[in-house]
């Protein structure tokens, strides 16, 4: 598969990677995160024979210029529309994952004109960080406890001030290797995800869940969902560290929505079930 890279120029004038594959409606891809870049090209990979995929890299993070923020909802939702317009696309479809599904919606909240179908995949709803972030730690402690070894290099790594690139990639792989119900093969595919390294944007991270912990699970925002008439997929894999029934509320909230739940599937389903996760996501695009 053959991926044209372009810099995409934000109104503020920060550069942000992004490449382009395939043919048809416009599907642009939201990586996870925050502080992290995209990784989505086996995602992708299906679904260019249905779709002109973008693929991009938030602002601050991987391939797209370093840069000081704002590190605001507000601030990615314009960087993703220059994304939009810098292909050309009227409308497009949104599939964002983690932190991206959230951005996603943030994005079909405000440019409701410029979407024309949103895929949630592994969010975490629109309550409060209470609906599901002390569970998330609970678990994630239990499945590095698994091998007692790797917990203890993981919380020495975590608690160091600084980090060499190499223990910071290392850091990351132990924790991300939680992330999948297939605990054999967890760590290969928690590499794979490191593969090429780019880095941690913290400072992105870290505003953005503060910003986060402000603004989600509010009235307004519940409001806001139940006003979003557009066609919404959610995807979860069912053995996804944070509890799903998080995502609850905006399913609730949606009018137009539909869910598929991939049993044995974590955080990231298509590396655990591709069929499954090609067989909900291609209807949508439709």
């Amino acid at each position: 598969m053959t991926w044209t890279e372009e810099s995409v120029t934000a109104d503020d004038g920060v550069r942000l990677w992004a490449a382009r594959s395939g043919e048809g409606e416009p599907l642009v891809l939201c990586h996870g995160g925050p502080g992290l870049w995209d990784m989505f090209e086996d995602v992708a990979e299906p679904l260019t024979g249905r779709a002109t995929v973008i693929r991009w890299d938030q602002r601050g993070c991987g391939r797209s210029q370093r840069c000081d923020g704002p590190w605001t909802t507000e601030r990615f939702v314009a960087d993703l529309d220059a994304v939009r317009a810098h292909f050309g696309f009227g409308r497009i479809a949104l599939l964002g994952h983690s932190w991206g599904a959230q951005l996603a919606l943030s994005y079909a909240l405000a440019r409701r004109e410029r979407v024309s179908t949103l895929i949630y995949v592994s969010g975490t709803g629109i309550g409060p960080d209470a609906d599901w972030h002390p569970a998330h730690r609970e678990n994630l402690l239990a499945r590095l406890g698994e091998i007692p070894e790797r917990l203890a290099r993981w919380q020495e790594l975590t608690g160091r001030r600084s980090m060499t690139d190499e223990e910071a990639r290392e850091q990351a792989v132990l924790q991300w290797s939680v992330e999948f119900e297939d605990r054999e093969r967890a760590l290969e595919h928690a590499g794979r995800m490191a593969d090429p390294w780019f880095g941690i944007n913290r400072a992105c991270n870290r505003a953005l869940g503060r910003e986060r912990r402000r603004s989600w699970g509010t009235p307004e925002l519940y409001a806001a969902c139940q006003a979003l008439d557009l066609p919404v997929l959610i995807v979860d894999g069912e053995r996804d560290i944070r509890p799903r029934s998080a995502v609850d509320s905006l399913e609730r909230a949606l009018p137009n929505v539909r869910r598929v739940i991939l049993p044995g599937a974590g955080h990231m389903p298509w590396a655990e079930d591709p069929e499954g996760f090609e067989e909900a996501v291609v209807p949508a695009l439709r």
